[in-house]
């Protein structure tokens, strides 16, 4: 593993825990509550990639489990995954890593609408499939139910989607991360 991958990840899970000092909204009908972080997730992903993203991510979830109070609200350690809102949690290197494998299948005609889609699937898509399936299984009701829940999240979602993919369009635009990491692998392997 380069230096510079390790640097990206350290950046990334760093951003993740700082979009964790904006409060959780909690939800009187979900235990789990609404927060800011899955907008680093879609970041993550839609800009360093598939393996580097969802390895930010990975970093960020060892800190939460060793304790670290990265989470919104100021949650941490192992018990937090054990919790309703671990299923979302643990799906985050998954979403990452799809968000990442969209956007550089689709780097030499990423638009703004491959970004978004990208980050449909991967942040929502993916995220609410393992999420609510781990709150179904943890909680012990109907996934239907579960799933009836998290329709307050969507609103939230899909502005953390479009900002995500503007601000990835332009970082692309200006430093592309991806691309550099296609360039520099032959120079790697001579």
């Amino acid at each position: 593993m380069s230096l510079k991958t390790m640097v990206y990840a350290s950046l990334f899970a760093a951003i993740v825990g700082a979009l964790g000092l904006l409060p959780p909204i909690a939800l009187p009908f979900n235990p789990v509550p609404i927060t800011a972080q899955t907008l680093g997730v879609m970041l993550a992903g839609a800009l360093l990639g598939a393996r580097r993203g969802a390895l930010s991510i990975l970093v960020f979830i060892l800190l939460v489990a060793i304790g670290v109070p990265l989470l919104s609200g100021g949650r941490g350690g192992i018990g937090v995954f054990f919790g309703p809102s671990g299923g979302y949690i643990l799906s985050w290197p998954i979403a990452a890593f799809v968000i990442g494998l969209i956007v550089e299948t689709f780097y030499h005609r990423l638009h703004i609408s491959w970004l978004i889609l990208a980050n449909v699937v991967g942040g929502i898509v993916v995220v609410y499939a393992c999420g609510i399936t781990y709150l179904s299984l943890i909680t012990n009701t109907p996934w239907t139910k579960a799933a009836f829940s998290a329709l307050a999240f969507i609103p939230g979602d899909f502005v953390k989607v479009v900002a995500a993919a503007f601000i990835a369009k332009q970082v692309h635009r200006a430093y592309p991360l991806i691309e550099k990491e296609r360039t520099e692998k032959p120079k790697q392997a001579a």
